[in-house]
Formats: structure tokens, C-alpha cells, sequence
């Protein structure tokens, strides 16, 4: 049966997902990690690890940031940090970070995250081979794709079934360059304010963007829910399904985080249904944010129409 992971904002909320069913918390901190919901200090993330060992789940930690010279020498004392945590498990895309990991024998296991760059059996197996025992496949990959990759496989493998997307990342601060070419007032650039772009021409284009300590972040204008989809994510055989839960505050996540593992256990007990299914959308349409829209992504992409 697939383990749920859920990104977390708060103790609080994380106390909602647990309750709801959720087998991991996913959390970090922004100094390590990309793309988190919240950023959780050195101080408050002993009290996370407890919550969730206390209710015989586990925690997945972030250290999957791309690191440069100056913030790869601090990789070494946070993988002690989360250690000594007795943290169940971290993601990592950095092979830099792999490597300090490995060479100073930290006793954690890794879920190999290379973002939009895992996209085949024989990249996920190579990290296999070098101690990765998951992968994190970039919701990129489309049905089509997933079906010879999971044939091939060696490790488990994650994959995101509802959540933000996503499509670029750049380490330069390009919303703050943006108006400083202009000239405008700019208090801030991060995920709060809620920014935006649009293509050219096409208005209901809406590509959320934000910076962070990591730099520049744009999100697909659709998030991904997979609702309808997951009697074929179930017998694809996917080891973990993901929730990203970075634009769905507080019960309003964890209410949708609830439909999914309900929609789990059913696949698991063989009781799913076409009802049951737009049971679980109703979930979703009903928290999710008026701001956003969901829709399946990639995962219904021809494989052939990608170019």
C-alpha cells in the first residue's frame, strides 16, 4: 500500500495531517530546502520530529537545495543536526550534498530529489546504486512514461499527486531585478504577496512566482490533482504519492491531505469507485484556494505530443 507524504506550515497543521491519516511529514528549512510551506528553525523542528514519532509516523526532512560554495560547507553540521533528531529520512538532489553525506557516514537514509531532472528508470537506478533508497520523479513524467519506468525500477518511487508544480527555478532574484528595471516600489517578493505572471496574449495564464534565500520560484499556472487518476496511480505499483500543500493553508490541506488517504486505503481494500472519486473532488474544489484551479498536469500527456 502507498505511504502519503504531506508538506507541513506548522505544528499546528501538522497535528491536522497526522490526524487525517498522513504516513510522513514532509518539512525543512529554507536555508537547505526548496519550495517549503514554512521554515523551520533548528528550534522548532525537534518539536515536529516528536509530533510525528509520537503518533508512529515518520519525517522526511529537505536538504534538497542546489548548493554553492558558500552554503555546501553548512551541509555537514545540519545532516548532524537531523541525526541526532533520529530524523527517518532526508531528500537530497545536490550530488554535492549526497557526497557529505556519504563521506561523513551520516546514518540517513536518502530520497534521491533531482526535481525536473529524474525522469528515467536508468537515473533513478543509478542513484539506487549509490545509496538512494527513493526517488522523487519529476511530475513531468506522464503516464505514458511511468509505465515502463516502474518496470525498470529499483528503489521506490514518489510521486506528486496534488500540489503546486513547479516549472522553473533560478538562483538570481529576477522579481527584485524586475523592479528595480522599472524603477517601482518594491516591499517584497515572497510567496505572501501572491505574484503572479502571465504569457503575452494569453490571460488566463497565471504562473505564481516568489523568491527566497534559493532565488526565483514560478509554479505552473494549474496545480496537480490526480483524484481522478489514481486507480492508475495505484496500479502503477508508486511507492509514496507526495502532497505539496505550499499554496492550501492550515485544515483547508489537511482536509484534502484526509481525501487522499481515504482514496489509499480504499484502492488498497479493492472498494474505489466512480462515486467515491468525485466524493474526494468535491473535497478538493471545496479547499483549495478561490485563487488556484487544479487539473491532472502532465500525467495525461501524450507522451509523443511533448516537443
Amino acid at each position: 500500500m502507498a505511504e502519503i507524504i504531506a508538506t507541513t506550515e506548522s505544528l499546528e497543521q501538522a497535528q491536522h495531517l497526522l490526524n487525517a491519516g498522513v504516513d510522513w511529514l514532509y518539512a525543512g528549512e529554507d536555508e537547505f530546502g526548496l519550495r517549503l510551506p514554512h521554515s523551520f528553525g533548528r528550534d522548532e523542528l525537534p518539536a515536529l520530529v516528536q509530533l510525528a514519532h509520537q503518533a508512529g509516523k515518520k519525517i522526511m526532512v529537505a536538504v534538497n537545495a542546489i548548493f554553492h560554495n558558500d552554503r555546501i560547507v553548512k551541509v555537514a553540521d545540519y545532516l548532524q543536526f537531523l541525526t541526532d533528531l533520529h530524523v527517518d529520512m532526508v531528500s537530497i538532489g545536490d550530488p554535492g550534498a549526497i557526497h557529505v553525506l556519504q563521506t561523513n557516514r551520516f546514518p540517513l537514509p536518502y530520497l534521491y530529489d533531482g526535481a525536473d531532472l529524474v525522469t528515467s528508470s536508468r537515473q533513478i537506478n543509478f542513484w539506487g546504486r549509490h545509496g538512494a533508497v527513493a526517488a522523487q520523479v519529476a511530475p513531468e513524467v506522464p503516464y505514458g512514461e511511468l509505465v515502463p519506468l516502474m518496470q525498470h525500477v529499483d528503489i521506490p518511487v514518489s510521486y506528486l499527486v496534488y500540489g503546486a508544480s513547479v516549472i522553473h527555478q533560478s538562483g538570481r532574484p529576477l522579481v527584485d531585478n524586475y523592479f528595480s528595471f522599472v524603477k517601482q516600489h518594491q516591499e517584497r517578493s515572497d510567496r505572501q504577496r501572491g505574484l503572479f505572471i502571465s504569457a503575452p496574449h494569453k490571460p488566463e495564464t497565471h504562473y505564481s512566482i516568489y523568491e527566497d534565500i534559493n532565488g526565483t520560484h514560478v509554479f505552473a499556472t494549474n496545480d496537480v490533482n490526480l483524484m481522478p487518476a489514481l486507480t492508475r496511480v495505484h496500479d502503477l505499483g508508486i511507492q509514496y504519492w507526495k502532497l505539496d500543500g505550499l499554496f492550501v493553508p492550515g485544515q483547508q490541506f489537511a482536509q484534502i491531505a484526509a481525501a487522499f488517504v481515504h482514496a489509499r486505503d480504499a484502492l488498497a481494500a479493492g472498494t474505489w469507485t466512480a462515486d467515491l472519486a468525485a466524493d474526494g473532488q468535491h473535497v478538493i474544489a471545496d479547499n483549495t484556494p478561490a485563487n488556484r484551479a487544479t487539473d491532472t498536469g502532465f500525467f495525461d500527456i501524450d507522451p509523443n505530443e511533448v516537443q
